[in-house]
């Protein structure tokens, strides 16, 4: 079944709300990605418009910036910490904000993996 993002059927007093027209495509929601820690696998995604958004499903390259400012793309060993989902942890789900391991050290997600498709972070 679909996710529907429109207006509730219920009031917050819980009375039911009559709608007045049917649902609309714009309202369609999607499930997440939980882009998780394995080798890099894209998914597209056909958004409002006709244009495509690049969802990341799995990956395992980091592009990880210093304090520098230099940039390199490293390898990923492990999901150390995330606050989005205590659970995200154990099953490797990276998600913005998560704190990853690498060689260089941990490195704080800063992009949305499951929006723009790619993994960038700085080191902590």
């Amino acid at each position: 079944m679909a996710i529907s993002q429109g207006k509730s059927t219920r009031s917050p007093s819980g009375a039911r709300n009559v709608a007045n027209r049917g649902k609309r495509k714009s309202e369609l929601g999607r499930d997440p990605a939980e882009t998780r820690l394995d080798e890099k696998r894209l998914r597209k995604i056909r958004t409002r418009g006709g244009n495509e958004k690049l969802r990341l499903a799995t990956g395992n390259k980091i592009n990880v910036t210093d304090a520098n400012g230099k940039t390199k793309v490293v390898d990923i060993l492990n999901v150390v910490e995330n606050t989005a989902n205590p659970n995200y942890v154990r099953r490797n789900i990276i998600t913005k904000g998560a704190i990853v391991e690498t060689p260089e050290g941990n490195a704080k997600v800063t992009s949305r993996p499951g929006q723009d498709g790619v993994i960038n972070g700085i080191l902590i």
